[in-house]
């Protein structure tokens, strides 16, 4: 990989620039691709990604994230202020993203179109960064387009890019199109049309859900997504578990044919004992940042 080359968004003051820079640095570690550790499912999907079959007995016990985080190669962790709050000192070198909204999936969007309200302000974000000392280096936030609520989500969603750019944290964008109004999730077009809202409202990276087209490959379709964010940077959501090998080959096209810069995993990571969960992070890690071959990165993984 090349070394980064910053190009500092104009919402930025000049007296954040190097805060800016230095936090990108981090998240990304000089590559311009990130590889996010997403830990914030505990609240989005309850303990059915925790506890059960197949999945570690470690997993029930948030530590479990933290370890992982403390002891794999990472970008950057994202999670709720609460969790880091607890934990984050037990990972003092770990770089954090905080995760501002939230809902549980108990309510189903048959019932009600998903509706995620800020929880935390950038403000105590940064409040908590100066008194903690940890190394927080953005925030996150998530907007489901097309449900009926996506108004004030989109408002709040401004709200943080231009509130963590005044303080010179990084802003990524979950954009998920979801609701009563949104019969394919996985439509290309609409995708695309995701990253290009998130491009629209500033942001650093946009986590999008891989697209879907029958016989297509999905690397291909992320293309389009690609260019229409533009500047701002596309990383695909992990999705539910899969072997490794299919997993590493899925994030290898979508780098190198889809374009996109880096990914954004949990649950096939944080639902494996400690030492695997670390191995698959190094595998992610290698093929993210390193720029490491599927084969190279499972031969991390098995090592």
């Amino acid at each position: 990989m090349k070394k980064l080359t910053f190009d500092v968004p104009s919402d930025v003051p000049q007296n954040q620039y190097d805060a800016y820079i230095h936090n990108y640095s981090l998240a990304t570690k000089d590559t311009g691709r990130m590889m996010l550790f997403a830990g914030d499912q505990k609240i989005e999907h309850l303990n059915k990604d925790f506890y059960g079959e197949d999945i570690a007995d470690e997993d029930s016990d948030p530590i479990h994230l933290f370890n992982i985080a403390k002891q794999a190669k990472i970008g950057v962790f994202a999670s709720q202020l609460g969790l880091i709050a607890r934990y984050g000192t037990y990972a003092k070198d770990v770089s954090y993203m905080v995760k501002l909204n939230s809902k549980t999936s108990l309510v189903k969007k048959d019932v009600m179109d998903p509706r995620s309200p800020l929880l935390w302000p950038v403000s105590k974000v940064v409040e908590f960064k100066k008194n903690s000392g940890l190394k927080v280096v953005g925030v996150g936030f998530t907007v489901y387009l097309g449900s009926e609520y996506e108004g004030e989500m989109l408002q709040d969603a401004v709200r943080v890019v231009y509130e963590a750019h005044q303080n010179g944290l990084l802003a990524t964008l979950w954009i998920y199109p979801r609701g009563k109004s949104v019969p394919d999730e996985k439509d290309p077009d609409v995708i695309a049309g995701a990253a290009g809202v998130g491009a629209c409202l500033g942001a650093d990276f946009v986590k999008i859900n891989v697209p879907k087209k029958e016989s297509v490959d999905s690397a291909i379709l992320l293309q389009q997504a690609v260019k229409a964010a533009g500047k701002t940077k596309i990383i695909c959501a992990g999705g539910s578990s899969t072997d490794v090998k299919s997993f590493l080959t899925s994030l290898y096209g979508q780098i190198h044919t889809g374009g996109t810069m880096g990914n954004a995993t949990g649950r096939n990571i944080h639902q494996k004992p400690l030492d695997e969960a670390v191995r698959f992070c190094n595998a992610i890690y290698a093929i993210s940042i390193e720029d490491k071959t599927v084969d190279e990165a499972m031969k991390i993984f098995v090592s």
